[in-house]
């Protein structure tokens, strides 16, 4: 068995909330707070101790991109302290086998009264690099970073975005075994957080370990093979990262890829008709949270037509992260041009493979009554389902080789002809 390059075993990390109290107090201070309590009817303020990790434990095997996902407060960005040796442990302890690089807050490892070019060779010799080794690698830091022209200037004046351009050039590029990064990258701009994501990915490729938080639940599922769940301080689940991208969100959104009624009385309808199930499937017919956006996906409905005597119409509506309507859809199988009789239906409305941008993809599902130019709505079940749409980067869809992201609810792949003019 291989050992791993990150061991974190039972680790447990306790604050104590409160008012904060010196280790040692002046007698004018005690006097001064006896005397406020006494005059306020105040009691000591009960102190209470809080657990930021409780109990999280883990392997990260060398050239594995890792990232850690969960609400604020739920522990990452305490993990990540602990692992870099910032804070200690209450109890458990980690091990990380290598040289460390890690961008955990805007200016850490950096002196505010240096230059860039200084904090530079600062943090190259915190990481254990000789100068020689620094002076090499220079020009493709300073380049990387995008602020050439202030290397002279203490990084004090830095805005914050120069800062942390500057922060992540030096930890990806002096070569560290294990890269450590917490959501500091939201603060660059679109075009340096695509730089970033490239660098990140040529990193994992060279062999290197990375562990990564964000709160881009896209940029999460396309960097990283596994990923985990923390949800106050505890590992709620763990897994491959587009399983517990998708199931992650989907709990936030309080809704997923399946719904049932099993009592058809409470199910959405009316006296027409009634919505027995919905769910998002794979090619294979079997629930989809997450999806390859190179591939095929349908979505199943299962009705009840209560009557003989109306026409009745499947429908879907597409709506992506943003809010945006991808699009609607209506099944226009002359089938449905005509009354329907009583029973039960299954209708699979099947969108073809690179079509869906990639992302959370929210599906309201419907029956319809068409007359003329006018639509009446028998069913209308609105943010009924969710799934994510993920790009695994390998090339063949219909982003190319480019790593970035495309706007908008759909991403085609279109047909290109080209011919070069004499």
């Amino acid at each position: 068995m291989t050992v791993p390059t990150i061991h974190a075993e039972g680790l447990a990390k306790s604050y104590r909330i409160g008012q904060y109290r010196a280790g040692y107090e002046t007698l004018r201070d005690t006097l001064s707070s006896g005397f406020r309590r006494a005059l306020r009817f105040e009691h000591k303020p009960a102190e209470q101790d809080i657990w930021a990790l409780d109990d999280v434990s883990f392997d990260v095997q060398q050239g594995e991109v890792v990232g850690f996902i969960g609400r604020n407060g739920a522990g990452k960005s305490t993990l990540l302290k602990i692992l870099t040796r910032i804070t200690l442990p209450t109890r458990g302890r980690a091990e990380i086998r290598g040289r460390v690089g890690s961008i955990l807050e805007v200016g850490t490892g950096f002196h505010p009264e240096l230059t860039g070019r200084e904090n530079i060779y600062l943090n190259g010799a915190i990481l254990g690099m000789g100068r020689r080794e620094i002076t090499k690698k220079l020009p493709d830091i300073i380049e990387f970073s995008g602020v050439s022209k202030f290397m002279e200037t203490p990084v004090k004046r830095y805005s914050t975005g120069m800062y942390v351009r500057l922060a992540f050039a030096v930890a990806a590029h002096l070569d560290p075994e294990v890269l450590i990064i917490d959501e500091v990258l939201a603060v660059g701009d679109y075009e340096f957080q695509q730089r970033c994501m490239g660098r990140i990915e040529d990193i994992s490729k060279s062999g290197r370990t990375v562990l990564f938080v964000s709160h881009d639940m896209q940029a999460v599922s396309r960097l990283c093979q596994r990923a985990y769940w923390l949800e106050l301080g505890r590992v709620v689940k763990e897994g491959p990262s587009e399983d517990i991208v998708a199931t992650y969100i989907q709990a936030q959104a309080g809704v997923g890829a399946e719904r049932k009624w099993d009592d058809l009385a409470s199910a959405p309808g009316g006296d027409i008709v009634r919505l027995a199930s919905a769910r998002i499937v794979d090619e294979d017919g079997k629930t989809a949270n997450a999806v390859d956006v190179r591939r095929p996906v349908g979505i199943e409905m299962r009705f009840v037509a209560l009557g003989d005597d109306k026409v009745l119409v499947p429908k879907v509506k597409l709506i992506n992260a943003e809010g945006e309507i991808a699009f609607n859809a209506l099944d226009t199988d002359p089938r449905w041009h005509e009354p329907v009789k009583a029973g039960e239906y299954v209708s699979t409305a099947w969108i073809p493979g690179n079509f869906l941008n990639e992302g959370v993809i929210t599906v309201d599902v419907a029956i319809v009554s068409l007359d003329g130019s006018r639509m009446i709505t028998r069913i209308n079940a609105q943010g009924l389902l969710t799934f994510h749409v993920q790009d695994p980067g390998m090339g063949d869809s219909a982003k190319g080789l480019f790593s970035g992201q495309f706007r908008g609810g759909v991403r085609p792949l279109l047909q290109w002809t080209t011919q070069q003019d004499a």
